[in-house]
């Protein structure tokens, strides 16, 4: 990998669970994931979270044969956007 996924930390892929039927057991009721803390925008669980909320673990489990990595971040950059216009 050439570089570290550049998450903001915005928070908008942890308050948009229900949206995926990978991440929708983490929904808390309301479409945010029920580790998510609002005041913080981080994740009350981050060292023991998911493999699906680890971009690089997604990458090297499911993708690495389809994509590269700059490729991968892009595709996830994109959704990023996309769930930031939400």
């Amino acid at each position: 990998m050439s570089q570290k996924f550049p998450c903001t930390e915005c928070g908008r892929c942890c308050q948009n669970v229900n949206l995926s039927d990978e991440t929708i057991f983490l929904d808390r009721g309301d479409g945010t994931c029920r580790y998510f803390e609002e005041t913080t925008k981080h994740c009350s669980i981050y060292l023991k979270r998911p493999d699906i909320c680890r971009v690089d673990v997604q990458f090297h489990n499911r993708f690495y044969k389809i994509y590269t990595w700059d490729e991968y971040v892009n595709i996830n950059l994109k959704m990023c956007e996309i769930l930031d216009e939400k």
